[in-house]
């Protein structure tokens, strides 16, 4: 895939946040993106959220099959029902998508590309599937997204499923397809931590992308 960015001249702020609430994430992602200017740098968030479903802008209540004591959560971004929990790295990305020159189709493409591109990483052939955005091993689904973009900045993101009890899923039709089965790189024969994926995700996204410089953000949310 070919992006022509004009990220060049730009830095990226990272923040490793560890395990946040999911409310408390998309309260400070929507803040940030409301407060900044031309000149505010772009970000990338990531976290681990305790276990939650999250109904995206076009959620329908037929996509939930089983009650469970997990939460539901009315979310902005795009896309149907899914499932966090720990064990899924979480990737906010933050960006302001007109001075980098991508819209959103191309935000989703550089996404699904970073992924297969870290999968590869450890061995995995993985592809994305015209009729259901995301990345799949074997049929099975590893890794889902969800945007929102307002005046011409990106936030929400990229889930990928790591080592996590993939039950939940079960109680749903992920991003809304029956029957879609779901995946993680533990069942796939890969041994590593989170932090592990969340490099690879971000060498690639600064390669792709052409970002200027990396910097180690506040592992904190900001207010």
């Amino acid at each position: 895939m070919s992006i022509t960015s004009r990220a060049a001249t730009q830095s990226l702020i990272v923040r490793q946040l560890g395990q946040q609430d999911y409310q408390l994430t998309w309260d400070a992602m929507k803040s940030f993106t409301g407060k900044r200017t031309e000149d505010t740098l772009d970000e990338v968030w990531f976290v681990e959220h305790p276990a939650i479903f999250t109904q995206g802008i076009s959620g329908k209540v037929e996509h939930i099959l089983t009650a469970s004591n997990i939460p539901i959560i009315q979310s902005d971004r795009g896309g149907q029902i899914t499932y966090h929990g720990p064990g899924q790295l979480v990737m906010y990305v933050l960006l302001d998508l007109r001075r980098i020159g991508l819209g959103v189709r191309a935000l989703v493409d550089v996404l699904e590309n970073i992924t297969i591109a870290g999968l590869k990483q450890y061995g995995l052939i993985a592809v994305t599937r015209k009729d259901a955005p995301g990345v799949y091993l074997d049929n099975e689904k590893i890794a889902s997204l969800g945007l929102r973009v307002k005046k011409g900045c990106s936030y929400h993101g990229l889930s990928v499923n790591i080592n996590m009890d993939l039950t939940p899923f079960s109680y749903i039709n992920p991003c809304g397809y029956e029957g879609l089965k779901v995946t993680q790189l533990e069942e796939h024969g890969v041994k590593c931590e989170l932090n592990d994926v969340a490099a690879l995700l971000l060498h690639e996204l600064k390669d792709l992308l052409n970002y200027s410089q990396l910097l180690l953000g506040p592992t904190t949310l900001p207010e």
